[in-house]
């Protein structure tokens, strides 16, 4: 008669809820997986009851089950089949040379046109990157990619996102709340991109002990910014003085990407901008590398594209779109 032996397994290291999916579909595909097994999630471990034999196989299992999430940062449903028929091991690493970095529920965010894969290449071997282009090219998104990629790999300690916090024809002022509440709405995009890449508890974690920084550029002026990636988003709405200051903000060790739109400055006068003034002085300089996405990078809906390329016309053609200010 085989003995049968209880055995609990601790999930360190790991949201419960991201390894067992959404509603516990990861933990049921599990236990199918070890019919023999009676199997119950408690919290941070799981309770195991069957022979020794089997909990041990399904112990070992677990671990390289953990590991992959720690090192990839995401499961799906084939990476549980390979890892419960030993298909997978520690040392696995993806194949896809375009991905970038594994997000949550098993999304991979990779690189998917042209220019943001030559985007991904220069980060390689540039300290500093422009990045502009058309809405829904995926410039920032790539940007805030190759960062959580930089932050796992530890090859920096921190992440900080800003934006210019100008409006579009709605005053802060008249915006309800205190003054984060009056700017979360304009560094919301940032905050949606963290979101597909990083566990929940993990990013608040993040956030609350400074490893992530989202705030408006005005609070970058006197930082010197080490050890850290740092992507500068909407820049079509700084000033020459203000894109220099956050240049000149860079310290040791530390990547920076300036991502921007010039067909949509915020601007009371679009001449303003310091943008493409900044990527003409700094244009050949080495270790800087610029990337112009267009719309054959879109990657939203279909439709964004046909707006975009209907747009491009009626300016092309002489009309001026009219500004909400006059």
């Amino acid at each position: 008669m085989t003995e049968t032996v209880g055995k609990e397994i601790l999930i360190e290291g790991v949201d419960p809820r991201e390894l067992y999916g959404a509603q516990n579909v990861y933990l049921e595909q599990i236990k199918s997986l070890h019919p023999a097994l009676k199997v119950v999630a408690r919290g941070s471990s799981l309770k195991v009851l069957g022979s020794e034999a089997e909990t041990q196989r399904f112990a070992k299992r677990m671990d390289s089950l953990v590991a992959y999430y720690l090192k990839y940062g995401h499961v799906s449903s084939q990476v549980i089949d390979q890892c419960f028929s030993g298909g997978i091991t520690q040392d696995d690493a993806p194949v896809d040379k375009d991905v970038i970095v594994y997000g949550n529920n098993g999304n991979i965010v990779r690189a998917r046109t042209v220019n943001q894969q030559r985007l991904v290449k220069l980060y390689d071997r540039n300290d500093l990157l422009f990045a502009v282009g058309p809405a829904g090219s995926g410039k920032t998104y790539t940007a805030i990619a190759l960062a959580v990629r930089a932050l796992k790999e530890k090859q920096v300690r921190r992440i900080i996102l800003t934006r210019p916090a100008v409006e579009a024809g709605e005053k802060l002022g008249f915006l309800p709340g205190d003054m984060k509440e009056k700017l979360d709405p304009y560094l919301q995009p940032l905050y949606d991109a963290l979101n597909d890449m990083i566990p929940p508890v993990k990013l608040q974690k993040f956030l609350e002990d400074g490893t992530v920084q989202i705030a408006p550029l005005a609070y970058m002026r006197g930082r010197t910014l080490d050890n850290a990636f740092v992507i500068l988003d909407e820049a079509q709405n700084t000033t020459l003085s203000q894109i220099k200051m956050f240049l000149t903000r860079m310290g040791r060790n530390a990547r920076f990407i300036v991502t921007g739109d010039v067909t949509q400055i915020d601007l009371p006068r679009r001449s303003d901008s310091g943008l493409v003034r900044t990527m003409e002085i700094l244009r050949g300089i080495a270790d800087i590398g610029i990337v112009e996405f267009d719309k054959r990078d879109i990657v939203r809906h279909p439709l964004v594209k046909h707006i975009v390329e209907a747009f491009d016309r009626m300016t092309g053609e002489g009309h001026v779109i009219p500004s909400e200010r006059e």
